[in-house]
């Protein structure tokens, strides 16, 4: 005699479906529930992806991404043929040893970006639990063809490899756990370059007002480089000001600084995090929207915006302050922190402060000049005073970097 397919039984309150009616169906209950559990946390999972996606790094397409795997993963209960009403009656949260087992770090998520690194785990974790109780669900059957329940296990495998890549993407597209503050004043060091003693023009610098500086020298030898990098990191710990090294994320590991910009013909963001993670700020110089939006997409923390006018240590055109103000006005990119640089000195600071330039980047206005504090005076008065003015650009800035130690 068949098993009545209606009856039930109770365990601690709780209706559960017959043990002996999950045969007709080829798996049992607590399968049902292991598949039925590890879908529900794949598609919450997703949806935490797709909810920072949408209102975090406001990403259309990448949120509908994510969207789409989400129903797929959903629509994987009814392609193995388990009955999605079966799935609930089998359902036994009281009953599930599971939900007292906690571990400290569930309960702390240090950024967005941290959000994403356990989203992205847990579905792709959860999937493979998936995919392997759907291989039980019917070994043996023979069948091959597309529409077979056995092959669905292949489905979620498949499902896994592209959360694998999504998961990436988002997680790179999110601030981290040391996001870059918006600085106000980067002073670009360039030993060669400067009027008087180098570290001399840093130190005054700070004394000035900066509150970062960035080590640039392609003319310097490997050890050299280390050594000048080694000297500004002192300086600038003393400080509490940020220390940033231009084009080479392995000299800024080894002196400590705080992080490393990289330009367009560089190493590219993603390179860098797979050398430093998280343990460097990443910026990007970029010099027009669409460059902008493929920084910020790939992971940068900071954007080089520019050149806003002529400058004496490059020869690229001006993008100009419509670039600018394009960047401020995009939510993609006005979410990350800028530094206009550039030709900017003193004079013309206030036509880059009237687009709502927050930061920027000096060179040659400081470093070829005797009283390189002086200057650095006069842009941070400029830059104080706006940020007076505005509520807005006091909240996003800093008179010290919170990233210099």
């Amino acid at each position: 005699m068949l098993p009545n397919p209606n009856r039930s039984r109770r365990r601690d309150g709780v209706r559960v479906a017959d043990r002996r009616v999950s045969y007709l169906f080829g798996v049992t209950p607590e399968i049902v529930r292991l598949i039925d559990a590890n879908l529900n946390r794949a598609a919450e999972a997703l949806r935490v992806m797709e909810d920072l996606a949408r209102f975090v790094t406001g990403e259309a397409g990448l949120s509908g991404e994510t969207k789409r795997l989400r129903h797929r993963v959903r629509g994987l209960l009814t392609a193995a043929g388990i009955d999605p009403t079966r799935a609930m009656a089998c359902r036994d949260t009281p009953g599930d040893v599971g939900t007292e087992i906690k571990t400290e770090s569930e309960g702390v998520r240090a950024s967005a970006r941290s959000i994403a690194l356990a989203a992205g785990a847990r579905a792709c974790e959860a999937l493979r639990v998936i995919e392997e109780a759907l291989k039980l669900s019917t070994a043996g059957s023979g069948r091959s063809d597309a529409t077979d329940p056995s092959t669905v296990w292949r489905t979620a495998e498949q499902i896994r490899y592209s959360v694998y890549d999504l998961a990436s993407r988002l997680v790179l597209n999110l601030p981290g756990s040391r996001p870059a503050p918006q600085w106000r004043l980067c002073v670009l060091i360039s030993p060669m370059d400067c009027a008087i003693e180098w570290h001399d023009t840093a130190r005054r610098s700070i004394e000035g007002g900066a509150d970062c500086l960035q080590l640039r020298a392609k003319d310097l030898s490997d050890s050299d480089l280390l050594r000048a990098a080694e000297t500004l990191r002192l300086i600038t710990r003393d400080e509490g000001v940020a220390l940033i090294v231009n084009d080479r994320p392995d000299v800024a590991l080894l002196c400590g600084a705080d992080g490393v910009h990289v330009g367009q013909s560089d190493l590219s963001v993603e390179q860098v995090r797979r050398l430093a993670g998280e343990s460097l700020i990443v910026g990007a110089s970029t010099h027009n929207m669409g460059e902008a939006l493929a920084a910020v997409k790939s992971g940068a923390d900071v954007c080089g915006v520019g050149a806003m006018f002529a400058s004496a240590t490059k020869e690229r055109s001006p993008s100009g302050l419509t670039y600018l103000r394009n960047y401020l006005a995009d939510d993609r990119t006005a979410r990350v922190p800028h530094l206009a640089i550039g030709g900017i000195t003193p004079d013309n600071i206030g036509e880059l402060i009237e687009a709502g330039c927050r930061g920027v980047a000096v060179s040659s206005a400081v470093c070829r000049s005797e009283q390189p504090e002086r200057v650095c005076r006069s842009l941070r008065r400029s830059l104080d005073a706006a940020a007076i003015d505005s509520p807005t650009l006091a909240s996003t800035t800093t008179s010290r970097s919170s990233a210099g130690t």
